[in-house]
C-alpha cells in the first residue's frame, strides 16, 4: 500500500534544543529537522539545492537559518535560500521543499501529503501531557509492516483474547467524522486482585496518530505514533503518561502493569504483523468487529502520487 497523508510524529519536542539539526530518513525520504536561535522548530528535504550536500550531515544553525555544510549557503525555515556568501544573487530556484511541522503535547508533528498540500485539519491536544515531554515513558520500536496494519487493531475484537489473553472479546464501537476515528472498548483483565472491568477509548487523527485513555482499572493516557519510514516500515512510538500525584499507590502500581501489559501486547503483534499478508477483500464473520468500516474510513488517506 502507498504512504497514506497525514500529522506523523518526527521527533520529542524536549530532544530539539535550539541551534540543533538533526539528520531523519521518513516516508521514503531523507529530510532534515532543525531548530533555530528564537526557538522554531522546521523540516526540509535534506539536500541543498547548490551540489546537494545533506543538511543534516554537518550543517548547522545560524540564527533563523540552516547553513549547509559544503559551500555554506543558508536555507530558512520555509526552505528558501537566503544567503550565499560568494554571491550577489541568490538564483529564484533556490530553495527545498518545508513540511508543515507543529509542535504540539510535547511532540513534534509533520504533515505528509504526497502532492505536497497543505494539511486540512490538525493533530490532537492532549492535556494530561502538560505540553512537555519530559514526562513520558517512551518506547519505540521499527516493524516491518504498513500503518494501516497497525491502526486496524483497535477495532479487531476477537485478536485481544486469541493473541493477547483478555479475559473476554471485548465489544467495539466505531464513530468516524472525518479523519478522525473514535472507537470505544469495555474490557476485563485479570490482576492480581481479581478480574476488574475497564474501558479503552480511543481517538485516531488519521492513520499515523492516536490518543488511548484507559480507565476504570486505572488513569493511564498513551499517545501512539506511526511514522513511515518507508512503503514496508513503520517507525512506532508509544507515550505514555501517568499522574504524579499517585506515584506509589497500588492504583499507580497498576498503572505500571497495565503499562506493560499494552507494550506486551504490542511485542506479540509485531511478529503477526511482519509475517502477515494482506488481504484487499478479507473473508470476514460476525465477531469480527467493524473491520469493513474501519478500511471505508482509511481510504480517504491515500491518493495519487503527483507526477
Amino acid at each position: 500500500m502507498p504512504i497514506p497523508s497525514g500529522w506523523f510524529q518526527v521527533g520529542y519536542a524536549d530532544d530539539l534544543v535550539a541551534g540543533a539539526v538533526a539528520p531523519l530518513r521518513y516516508f521514503d525520504r531523507d529530510l532534515v529537522l532543525f531548530r533555530t536561535a528564537s526557538g522554531e522548530a522546521h523540516l526540509l528535504d535534506a539536500f541543498c539545492p547548490h551540489l546537494g550536500a545533506h543538511l543534516g550531515h554537518g550543517g548547522d544553525v545560524v540564527g533563523e537559518h540552516i547553513r549547509c555544510p559544503f559551500h555554506h549557503w543558508e536555507l530558512d525555515g520555509q526552505g528558501v535560500c537566503r544567503r550565499i556568501p560568494y554571491a550577489s544573487r541568490i538564483p529564484p530556484k533556490a530553495r527545498v521543499r518545508a513540511w508543515p511541522l507543529v509542535q504540539r503535547s510535547g511532540i513534534l508533528w509533520a504533515y505528509h501529503h504526497p502532492r505536497a498540500e497543505a494539511p486540512t485539519w490538525e493533530p490532537p491536544e492532549v492535556p494530561e501531557a502538560g505540553g512537555g515531554s519530559a514526562g513520558f515513558e517512551r518506547h519505540q520500536w521499527v516493524i516491518a509492516t504498513h500503518n494501516q496494519e497497525i491502526a486496524e487493531n483497535s477495532v479487531d475484537k476477537a485478536h485481544f483474547r486469541y493473541v493477547h489473553g483478555t479475559v473476554t472479546v471485548p465489544d467495539a464501537e466505531l464513530r468516524v467524522d472525518g479523519p478522525r476515528r473514535d472507537a470505544v472498548q469495555c474490557i476485563r483483565m485479570a490482576t492480581p486482585r481479581g478480574e476488574l472491568d475497564g474501558e479503552i477509548r480511543v481517538e485516531a487523527y488519521g492513520l499515523g496518530c492516536s490518543v488511548t485513555r484507559f480507565s476504570g482499572l486505572c488513569d493511564v493516557v498513551l499517545i501512539a505514533a506511526h511514522t513511515p519510514v518507508d512503503r514496508e516500515h513503520v517507525e512506532a512510538h508509544f507515550s505514555f503518561v501517568r499522574p504524579a500525584a499517585e506515584e506509589g499507590s497500588p492504583k499507580a502500581r497498576l498503572a505500571a502493569a497495565v503499562v506493560r501489559d499494552i507494550v506486551k501486547q504490542m511485542n506479540e503483534d509485531i511478529p503477526i504483523w511482519e509475517h502477515k499478508l494482506y488481504r484487499d477483500r478479507p473473508l470476514l464473520c460476525d465477531g469480527d468487529g467493524p473491520i469493513g468500516a474501519f478500511r471505508k474510513w482509511a481510504k480517504q488517506f491515500y491518493m495519487e502520487e503527483s507526477a
